[in-house]
């Protein structure tokens, strides 16, 4: 769990990261300010979260390692770039399209790319 905080609480203070809004109900500006930097309106910044990022998995075998239940805004899953368990509706800025993974062999083929 301690590796799980540190990589998560860097995420949030890398000024090439910005993982957030901390609280997903009250977002004060955080989707203004991806929006600005990436250049797109707030509702395509909005679209672009953690649950259908490339690096974001919910394969059956992950969801068995979460400590939690899905809840009302969203769920718990493993971001394979940033190392640490994310919030389907989250986001930052290295979002890329092509997610979420939700199968065992693409989860498995993403862990074994992050030893060698």
């Amino acid at each position: 769990m301690k590796l799980n905080t540190k990589n998560r609480n860097a995420a949030i203070k890398a000024k090439h990261i910005q993982y957030g809004p901390l609280n997903v109900s009250k977002p004060e500006g955080y989707w203004e300010d991806i929006a600005d930097f990436w250049n797109t309106s707030v509702d395509a910044a909005k679209d672009s979260n953690c649950g259908n990022c490339v690096a974001f998995d919910i394969s059956p075998r992950m969801e068995d390692c979460m400590p939690l239940e899905l809840d009302d805004d969203g769920k718990l899953g493993y971001c394979w770039m940033h190392h640490f368990k994310c919030h389907s509706a989250r986001s930052c800025r290295t979002w890329a399209k092509g997610g979420p993974i939700k199968d065992d062999k693409r989860s498995k083929e993403n862990q074994m790319r992050g030893k060698q």
